[in-house]
């Protein structure tokens, strides 16, 4: 893990889910998963977007910072349909879906509205990929 991840990481840990920095009053979660090749147990602080009418469901973006190819964290959670995260001072196990065409590109025009870093990622990685969104609701297994 960088020592980026690991310091955002334990911020979140020591304050009840919040981060500062670039990060102040974004919504933060830390996405547990395992590598498929290494099958080491990983940990990611992500920024997510609530879903307005339902408070077990939350939507990630796989934007790696508009870099050309998708994050390892994405191709684990696919691989797996199901994983753990950290939200607030709550553990809890999540289904994964991918979200497709007018679902995902709503829930994505809507983090973009609320964190224009998220609209500099898709004109970086236009013509080249379309930016992962995840859907996560709590299950009651991982």
């Amino acid at each position: 893990m960088s020592d980026w991840n690991a310091t955002i990481i334990d911020e979140f840990r020591a304050n009840e889910g919040r981060v500062g920095g670039p990060f102040t009053g974004a919504p933060m979660v830390l996405i547990h998963h395992r590598g498929r090749k290494s099958g080491r147990e990983l940990v990611n602080p992500l920024m997510y977007l609530p879903d307005g009418s339902n408070d077990d469901v939350i939507y990630v973006f796989a934007s790696k910072g508009g870099a050309p190819e998708n994050p390892d964290w994405y191709y684990n959670l696919t691989a797996a349909g199901h994983t753990t995260i950290e939200r607030g001072t709550e553990s809890y196990a999540v289904s994964v879906r991918e979200l497709t065409g007018t679902e995902r590109d709503e829930r994505f025009d809507e983090q973009a509205g609320r964190y224009p870093g998220f609209a500099e990622y898709a004109q970086k990685t236009a013509g080249i990929r379309t930016i992962p969104v995840l859907e996560l609701t709590r299950s009651a297994t991982a």
